[in-house]
């Protein structure tokens, strides 16, 4: 039992020193290396085509690159800050980044979004 507490104390300490963010992503090993996932484990991406703090992902391309949604309360930390979309929506962006994952995605792990469009969309990596 005092050990199970102590497991339990441990995780709370670790996410409360690590921020909001913490739920939002971590670091993962896939196939094609080290990237941040999402909370499901999913691959997150860059796109070539943000600049600015802004994200140049809307309307269909939102679809098939589903952004990195941030919570209304969640707040900026070191590389990691939030971007107001479009449509007044908020994101995560890593490094000035926005971070997106990609819906040809179908399980954890999967990278099938690196280099997609000619090269444009990248693994976010750490």
């Amino acid at each position: 039992m005092s050990k199970t507490f102590a497991a339990i104390a441990a995780a709370t300490l670790m996410l409360a020193s690590t921020g909001a963010f913490a739920q939002a992503a971590k670091v993962a090993d896939t196939p094609a290396g080290k990237t941040y996932v999402d909370a499901k484990g999913m691959t997150l991406y860059t796109f070539d085509k943000d600049a600015g703090g802004k994200s140049a992902c809307n309307g269909p391309c939102a679809t098939n690159w589903p952004p990195l949604m941030a919570a209304a309360d969640a707040k900026a930390s070191g590389d990691w800050t939030i971007v107001t979309r479009d449509d007044g929506s908020k994101m995560w962006a890593y490094k000035g980044k926005p971070l997106y994952t990609f819906a040809k995605d179908t399980k954890p792990g999967d990278t099938t979004g690196d280099g997609f469009l000619n090269g444009a969309w990248h693994m976010a990596k750490p």
